[in-house]
C-alpha cells in the first residue's frame, strides 16, 4: 500500500463518532495525536491552535455543566453562525440528519426524540474526553481556518491509533460558559471541542455513514 492509499485508508474510515465506551485514552497516545497534528500548515507558521484536554473526573465535571448550562442559559457563540444551508448545502445537512435519526429510531415530525437527540452532543456523547479548541482572537478568520486544518489533521491522527473522534460546533456556541469553566483567556475565540475515545460500536449511531461529493462536483478546470 503506498502513502496515498494509506491516506485515503484513514480518511475513508474517520466518521464522525456519536457514542463512546467509557475506556479512557492513555495520554501517550493523546500526546502523539496531537504531535501529528501540530504538523499542518498554518499562515506565516503562526500555529494558533491551543487545546484544553480532560481526563476521568474532568470530563464528567464539564459533561454534567455544560448540559445544565445548556438547559438554562443563552447561546452566544464568538463566531457568527452561517447565515443558513441553501441548495445542495441543505440537501446534504438533512440527509445527515435523517440518516442519524433513522438510525437511532427517531421518526420524523418527533420533536421531542430529536431535541433528546440533540441534547447527547452535550453530554459530549459519553466520551472519556474532550478537546477544547481555541485560536487567538486578535488572528480573526484566518487564525480560525488554520486552527480548522489542526482540527481536520486531529481526527486522522486519532483514527490512525485507533482512537474514534467528532468534532463538535454545537459546544462552541456556549463560548463564554467554555471560557469560564476551564480558565480560558478572554483573548482567545473558542472555536469547537473534539469529543474522543474508544467508538462503541454496537450503537445504532455509528451504523451509517455521510456521503461525498465527487471531484468533478468540486473542481472548476480552467486550461
Amino acid at each position: 500500500m503506498n502513502t496515498l492509499d494509506t491516506l485515503n485508508t484513514l480518511l475513508r474510515e474517520r466518521y464522525s463518532c456519536r457514542a463512546f465506551r467509557p475506556d479512557p485514552v492513555p495520554r501517550e497516545v493523546i500526546r502523539q495525536i496531537v504531535g501529528a497534528a501540530r504538523q499542518v500548515p498554518s499562515w506565516c507558521n503562526a500555529q494558533p491552535w491551543q487545546v484544553t484536554v480532560t481526563e476521568g473526573a474532568a470530563t464528567d465535571r464539564f459533561r454534567t455543566a455544560l448540559s445544565r448550562e445548556v438547559a438554562t442559559g443563552q447561546p452566544a457563540p464568538d463566531l457568527d453562525p452561517p447565515e443558513g444551508y441553501p441548495d445542495v448545502y441543505g440537501a446534504r445537512r438533512r440527509t445527515c440528519g435523517w440518516q442519524l435519526y433513522d438510525a437511532v429510531g427517531v421518526q420524523k415530525g418527533d420533536r421531542a426524540g430529536s431535541a433528546q437527540q440533540m441534547m447527547r452532543n452535550y453530554a459530549l456523547f459519553d466520551a472519556p474526553h474532550v478537546a477544547i479548541i481555541t485560536s487567538p482572537r486578535v488572528l480573526g478568520p484566518y487564525g480560525a481556518m488554520d486552527t480548522g486544518g489542526f482540527v481536520t489533521a486531529f481526527t486522522l491522527a486519532g483514527r490512525a491509533c485507533g482512537v474514534d473522534t467528532i468534532a463538535q460546533a454545537a459546544i462552541a456556541f456556549y463560548a463564554g460558559f467554555v471560557r469560564s469553566h476551564f480558565e480560558i483567556a478572554d483573548d482567545r475565540l473558542v472555536l469547537c471541542a473534539i469529543s474522543f475515545g474508544y467508538a462503541d460500536r454496537d450503537h445504532p449511531a455509528n451504523s451509517f455513514r455521510t456521503e461525498r461529493a465527487g471531484v468533478d462536483e468540486i473542481v472548476e478546470w480552467k486550461a
